[in-house]
Formats: structure tokens, C-alpha cells, sequence
């Protein structure tokens, strides 16, 4: 007797590039190219190291701060052997979140996958170029005073933000949407319809086309 049920089709999954790797790519290399021109414009044509400091809102100035830890000023690591261990750290987890991206199943999570890649590099390249990460934007109101920051923490915040909402919000919502699919009826193992004559045999009819069993029961009267 011959199984007839279809087997499920297993499929490897992708490793450094899949259907969302274009968008993660894109989104990496803006975001990336961003932080960089703002920073490069701030530190060596509006010379923000001399200057110290810049008002552009009530709530808002240009503030140099050099950060030898991670977003924020977390983490600080002045040390050598500090910064060679936030590099290093920088790189794995480029490639952990890159390889993320390649599996990713909706666009955005390869958005945000690929705003905390473009953060991350933006802040490595930093660290590698300068030895410490340069911070600029400051937000204050009143007594209320927010981290020094740069547009790569901001990317990485955001991609943060959009990765818990895709898994929290949108990726439940999205699956309760989807019908659920019928069983099929499966057919019952014993019985397959032959090509071509539109014959059929069944296990109760001795595997012999209905067809044939007609003639052949003519031949005996």
C-alpha cells in the first residue's frame, strides 16, 4: 500500500542574505551615512570641539561630548583594552543583527534591524577614528535634562522601539488576522484514479479499472 499524503517541503533558512537583506542594507547605509555627514560637518566644519557648546532651541543645543562608553554614555571604558572590547562587541553583534535581517519576515523588522545595524557601525567607526563616540544633541527642559546623544544612538533606539512593537503589537494582531486554514480531505489510500480513460481502481474491485470489470464481466454471461 503506497502513502499518498504530501510530505511537508522543508526549506533551509537564509544565513547573510534573504528577501528582506535589500531593505536592511538600504536602511543600514542611509542611516549610516547620516550620522557620519552630521558628525564629520559638526566636528570639522562648524568646529563644535572649540566652540563647546551651541543653542539652536530653548530645549535644544549642540553640546561636544566624547563618549568612551556605549548610547548614552553607558559603560564607560577609557581604557585601551576597553575600547578594543566595544569594538569587538560592536562587530559580533553587526553580524548577529545582519544575520537577523536575513531571516526577517516582514518589513519592519528589516527597517528596524536595519537602523540599530547603521547605528551601531555609525558608533563603531567613531571608536575606531577617534577613540570614543562623538555626542552632540542635547535635549533640557527646565531642571529636566536628557543623555548627550548622536543620530546612530538615535537610530538604535528607534529600531529597538520598532522591534518590540512588531513582536508585542503588530505581529499578534497580523497573526489573528489570518484565516486558519481547512484540513484537506484526504482521500482514501486504497483508491487512485488512473490517467488518460478516467478509469478508477479500488482495493474492492481487485485493482482492476472499472471499465475492464465491465467487459470482462460481459464475456461471462
Amino acid at each position: 500500500m503506497t502513502d499518498t499524503t504530501p510530505k511537508p517541503r522543508i526549506t533551509a533558512r537564509p544565513l547573510l542574505w534573504g528577501p528582506r537583506s535589500a531593505l536592511v542594507l538600504s536602511i543600514a547605509a542611509i542611516g549610516l551615512a547620516l550620522d557620519q555627514a552630521t558628525k564629520l560637518w559638526l566636528l570639522f566644519v562648524t568646529d563644535l570641539p572649540s566652540i563647546g557648546r551651541i543653542e539652536l532651541l530653548p530645549f535644544l543645543d549642540l553640546t561636544m561630548v566624547w563618549n568612551y562608553g556605549i548610547s548614552y554614555g553607558l559603560f564607560q571604558q577609557g581604557s585601551p583594552v576597553g575600547r578594543i572590547a566595544l569594538i569587538v562587541l560592536t562587530l559580533a553583534a553587526t553580524v548577529f543583527l545582519w544575520i537577523w535581517g536575513a531571516r526577517a519576515k516582514d518589513r519592519l523588522s528589516a527597517v528596524s534591524l536595519g537602523l540599530i545595524v547603521g547605528g551601531a557601525i555609525g558608533n563603531g567607526i567613531d571608536r575606531i577614528a577617534y577613540g570614543a563616540v562623538a555626542d552632540f544633541f542635547h535635549f533640557h527642559v527646565g531642571t529636566f535634562s536628557w543623555y548627550v546623544f548622536n543620530p546612530a544612538d538615535a537610530w538604535i533606539v528607534a529600531g529597538v522601539a520598532g522591534l518590540m512593537y512588531d513582536s508585542f503589537v503588530a505581529g499578534p494582531k497580523e497573526a489573528a488576522l489570518q484565516p486558519h486554514a481547512e484540513p484537506d480531505e484526504k482521500r482514501p489510500v486504497n483508491e487512485e484514479v488512473a490517467g488518460g480513460n478516467g478509469s478508477r481502481r479500488t482495493a474492492r474491485d481487485g485493482g482492476m479499472p472499472v471499465s475492464e470489470r465491465g467487459i470482462e464481466n460481459d464475456e461471462d454471461r
